[in-house]
């Protein structure tokens, strides 16, 4: 049995291997060990993959800032005029840039589409004091920066496979606002898809580390800091609330809206991504279709309050106002 080391700590002082062997042996005797989550061995798979991702990916966040770096201590200020520096117009100009033998109109001339409405602001952005030595470094942080490009398409196609016996709970997942089948997968991998494994709906949210803190004493609340809990469900899960906040016309991101105006954008951030944790629970375990209650839900559950103020709020205006009930 696999335990948490917090729920065998031995009482303090007299402390030795032996020891803690025979507390965890009697403490197992008396049945008061709780085993800890294992997924089976296809979802261990899939969540070494999805991990592994995640570190593919912030590799290659990370030698994309060392490129713009680059180029910024060489005077070349590329990204001030281009969106994407690693789009297609931005690579032929990096490439070109390493090369050394094109002028600045000839790079600028490299702009693919919508770019080339920005030739003449180009031009002097590409016109900079690059060396031998930043062009050495530039060729080897691209050749990087291609090779984990591809490292991560390889992986994504191996994460498709093994997500193929999932394709119904992937295909219920991306029906949550902000989720894409990506999420999806780190959603699978790090819970698995049988929600018996867990007692409850709250004790899935404390281990997620999505639920607020609960310490109170003498009637005052202090701290309400989320617990410590699966870093990548969590760091997902938040992704996945911040994307949500961007849709419109849903429920979540009017959720989010109002939150952060009461409790900051951190608090609304964590708000929404419990909400959405929730939404995963009941949807895996019950197999049912994500009800969307769209952006006026939260308005039609007082209606009259949010009535008798917007024209409180008006009369304070000056306006008079007066009421009609809409036909059918």
């Amino acid at each position: 049995m696999v335990a948490n080391a917090q729920h065998v700590k031995k009482v303090p002082g007299r402390k030795t291997d032996v020891k803690d062997a025979e507390w965890i042996a009697d403490l197992l005797c008396h049945g008061l060990l709780r085993s800890s989550f294992v997924p089976p061995k296809p979802i261990r798979e899939l969540r070494d993959l999805t991990r592994y991702r995640r570190k593919l990916v912030e590799s290659q966040t990370a030698e994309r800032n060392r490129l713009l770096k680059l180029l910024e201590t060489s005077n070349i200020k590329l990204a001030s005029v281009a969106t994407d520096v690693f789009g297609v117009s931005g690579r032929l100009m990096l490439r070109a840039l390493i090369e050394g033998k094109a002028t600045t109109q000839e790079m600028a001339n490299l702009a693919q589409r919508k770019l080339r409405k920005k030739i003449p602001e180009l031009e002097p952005a590409l016109e900079g004091k690059l060396e031998e030595h930043h062009r050495f470094l530039l060729r080897l942080q691209l050749d990087r920066l291609e090779a984990a490009e591809a490292d991560l398409a390889v992986l994504e196609q191996r994460i498709q496979r093994k997500l193929q016996p999932y394709e119904a709970q992937v295909t219920l997942l991306d029906e949550i606002p902000g989720v894409d089948w990506t999420l999806a997968g780190v959603i699978i991998a790090e819970l698995g898809v049988d929600m018996k494994v867990f007692e409850n709906v709250s004790h899935l949210a404390s281990w997620a580390g999505i639920s607020p803190g609960n310490n109170e004493s003498a009637g005052k609340r202090k701290s309400s800091r989320i617990p410590k809990g699966n870093v990548y469900l969590k760091t997902g899960l938040v992704e996945a609330a911040t994307a949500a906040a961007r849709t419109k016309g849903t429920y979540l991101r009017d959720k989010f809206y109002r939150l952060k105006a009461r409790r900051g954008y951190k608090r609304a951030v964590v708000a929404v991504a419990h909400k959405i944790l929730v939404a995963i629970y009941h949807m895996l375990s019950h197999r049912v279709c994500y009800n969307e209650l769209g952006d006026l839900y939260l308005d039609k559950l007082n209606k009259h309050h949010l009535t008798r103020n917007l024209v409180h709020r008006l009369e304070r205006l000056g306006y008079t106002v007066k009421l009609e009930q809409k036909a059918a």
